[in-house]
């Protein structure tokens, strides 16, 4: 028979993992749906044209961006809020917002981040506006203007989801926005699009291992590629998202 405690943590485990499942579901009303992070434009570009190419394009992106970006800053966001350190959300959120290379990419960050931030405040979600403890971390706790992955690791953490299990859910959230583009975009059918998922799910997990293990000056990501698509979809012709 468990123990009361063993029961307790169970359901604790539980109502943790059906939080992450509820932050990264595509119903989650933030309007992920309407950005593409430049896959539209390399669509335009001829540089991802079918299945193949796709799954190159995306297994870059996740190798020398969210591996080398999100990923990492996630881990220390998620630590900064166990350890209500005001000032450490402050630093990573204001410089994931110094990686965003166009407009488009910066635009969707925060209108994603204030999306999301409303979403909480109507579930009473959001962290307290009372002054921190420490005369050394600031308050409040989010910053006014914090970006989509701060809400994120926030959410995550008040929820109870463990760091590893916070990063792959971010990870998969990203990478069922990609397909859902592609398939929106390209001739992709949606059976494609899960031999993509196949051939990336241990990509994905080699990404969070190696993102929990980067130094502070190993991060940034080195995505020139994905800075021009996103450069040029700002005056490309015709656009069904916003990036």
């Amino acid at each position: 028979m468990p123990t009361d405690s063993a029961a307790l943590k169970s359901q604790s485990d539980e109502l943790a993992l059906l939080g992450l499942m509820q932050l990264v579901s595509p119903a989650l009303p933030i309007g992920a749906f309407a950005f593409s992070q430049g896959l539209e434009s390399a669509f335009e570009l001829d540089w991802v044209r079918d299945e193949a190419s796709l799954g190159e394009w995306l297994s870059g992106v996740l190798e020398d961006g969210l591996t080398r970006c999100e990923l990492p800053v996630l881990a220390r966001l998620h630590q900064a809020f166990d350890q209500a350190n005001g000032e450490s959300i402050a630093v990573w959120d204001e410089w994931l917002a110094a990686t965003r290379e166009t407009a488009e990419l910066a635009a969707e960050d925060s209108r994603l981040g204030a999306s999301l931030k409303r979403l909480l405040g109507s579930l009473d979600l959001l962290p307290s506006e009372e002054p921190l403890p420490s005369e050394d971390l600031l308050s409040p706790l989010l910053p006014n203007q914090a970006g989509y992955v701060t809400l994120f690791a926030y959410t995550a953490h008040a929820r109870g989801v463990s760091v590893r299990q916070t990063l792959l859910g971010f990870a998969w959230a990203w990478l069922e926005n990609q397909l859902a583009v592609a398939c929106k975009a390209l001739p992709l059918g949606h059976t494609a699009a899960q031999r993509v998922i196949e051939q990336l799910r241990p990509v994905l997990v080699n990404a969070v291992n190696q993102a929990l293990t980067l130094e502070d000056d190993e991060l940034g990501p080195v995505l020139p590629g994905l800075a021009l698509a996103s450069a040029l979809h700002e005056t490309q012709y015709s656009r069904l998202f916003r990036s």
